[in-house]
């Protein structure tokens, strides 16, 4: 089949090179892709929001199948768009229904959710500019840190936790008044802050059957022992060597299980990947956050370990037969760590020149932010390249990768020497 990803980042280079691999694949485009792709896919010069030009693209190149990486095409309704278009009903599109996506696209909408279907998670209020004076009561009513939430989306920037109750009015202000994260926060939810270690779990349904991939623990701080601001994310561990059978058990029954069933109970149309952040609070797993895409970086560690062809996979999941599928995963450990442009998350230069590919050994280099100029394979964004390792354990994946890394230079390179340090 003809398949067509929507993206440019490492998880969508992650994926070609997956698709790739099946004897399914026959033709492989990336809108609109990066470096990495480009030698792997054809890459397509259109933006991923802009629904009548990847209509245009889908129609002329056959395509059968398209994959969405990035969260805001599916927040805007594509998968409506495609079901909506007797041009494109037939073409299978993984990912949920608008109002499925509203999962990751609204916090409110995900707590409520949450809350109907009895799924633990962190106690938690709602409010507007117009109830901001119940907001600064609420916030002197709960215990320190207090989160702050933007409810929409905000590029990753929208959650604040703070240590102290002046500070946290003068955000909820910032984000209700002052409109800090635009639209996206013209709703904040306040939620209990919960102590524990993170990890995420990702799950692939059809709407009515499911298979839970590997579980990933990603890093998002920029820098060592988990300080400073916030990133896309510096690397990513798979599996999550506390997630025991006892725990995966209580996850998959107080979680996976009620967030499928609940779907259905919602008459919520939903064929593509659930992406579930959690936290481990003593031994009970409580759900932080849900997206409705795979992550990035954990599709870099996800992706290798299955063995399973994924476009049988994604073919089932589009055709409500994902219960004729097996899921085989690699029993070895999966690292990746992320290569970013001195200054990132904020400030920092493009288009420097990226060498030393050609001599990593045993790694994958998942490209995230590059593009091709004048022959060349250079910088395109913060997030710059995803280094991914499998070996016998993590430590041993860990190493292999950091032992590549030294060979890759580009000016003001920077990345985490300490992913997996909790663990």
């Amino acid at each position: 089949m003809n398949i067509l990803i929507l993206g440019s980042g490492g998880r969508e280079h992650t994926f070609a090179w997956k698709f790739a691999q099946s004897p399914l694949c026959r033709a492989l485009f990336v809108a609109p892709g990066n470096a990495g792709t480009s030698q792997l896919a054809t890459n397509v010069a259109i933006n991923v929001t802009n629904f009548e030009a990847i209509k245009n693209f889908v129609v002329s190149a056959k395509i059968n199948m398209v994959v969405v990486g990035p969260e805001d095409p599916l927040v805007l309704g594509i998968y409506d768009f495609f079901s909506n278009d007797d041009a494109l009903k037939e073409v299978m599109l993984i990912g949920p229904s608008k109002h499925g996506a509203q999962l990751e696209g609204s916090k409110e909408f995900a707590k409520e959710f949450m809350q109907r279907h009895n799924i633990p998670t962190a106690a938690y209020r709602s409010f507007t500019k117009e109830t901001i004076l119940d907001g600064l009561a609420y916030l002197k009513s709960t215990k320190a840190p207090y989160v702050l939430k933007a409810d929409g989306l905000a590029a990753g920037k929208g959650v604040v936790i703070l240590e102290h109750l002046e500070q946290a009015k003068t955000e909820l202000k910032s984000m209700l008044l002052d409109e800090k994260f635009g639209a996206a926060s013209k709703t904040v939810v306040i939620e209990q802050f919960l102590k524990g270690i993170e990890l995420s779990v990702f799950v692939l349904t059809d709407g009515k059957n499911y298979l839970t991939l590997p579980t990933a623990k990603d890093y998002k701080r920029i820098s060592e022992g988990d300080k400073g601001l916030n990133t896309g994310g510096m690397g990513a561990i798979s599996p999550v060597p506390f997630a025991d059978e006892a725990f995966m058990q209580k996850i998959e029954n107080n979680i996976v299980i009620p967030t499928i069933n609940g779907l259905k109970k919602d008459a919520i149309t939903y064929k593509g990947f659930v992406f579930i952040g959690l936290i481990k609070v003593d031994d009970n797993p409580f759900v932080i956050e849900y997206n409705v895409r795979m992550g990035d970086p954990e599709t870099e560690v996800i992706l290798p370990r299955i063995k399973t062809d994924i476009v049988r996979m994604l073919e089932a999941t589009a055709k409500g037969t994902l219960n004729t599928i097996s899921l085989e995963i690699d029993p070895r450990a999966a690292t990746t760590v992320m290569l970013v442009s001195g200054g990132y998350p904020e400030a920092y230069d493009k288009a420097l020149h990226i060498t030393g590919f050609e001599n990593m050994e045993g790694s994958m280099a998942f490209h995230a932010g590059t593009t091709l100029k004048d022959g060349k394979i250079v910088t395109n964004g913060g997030r710059v390249l995803a280094v991914t390792s499998l070996e016998e354990d993590y430590k041993k994946a860990l190493k292999k990768s950091y032992q590549n890394i030294e060979k890759i230079h580009f000016e003001k390179m920077y990345y985490r020497k300490d992913i997996g340090f909790d663990l």
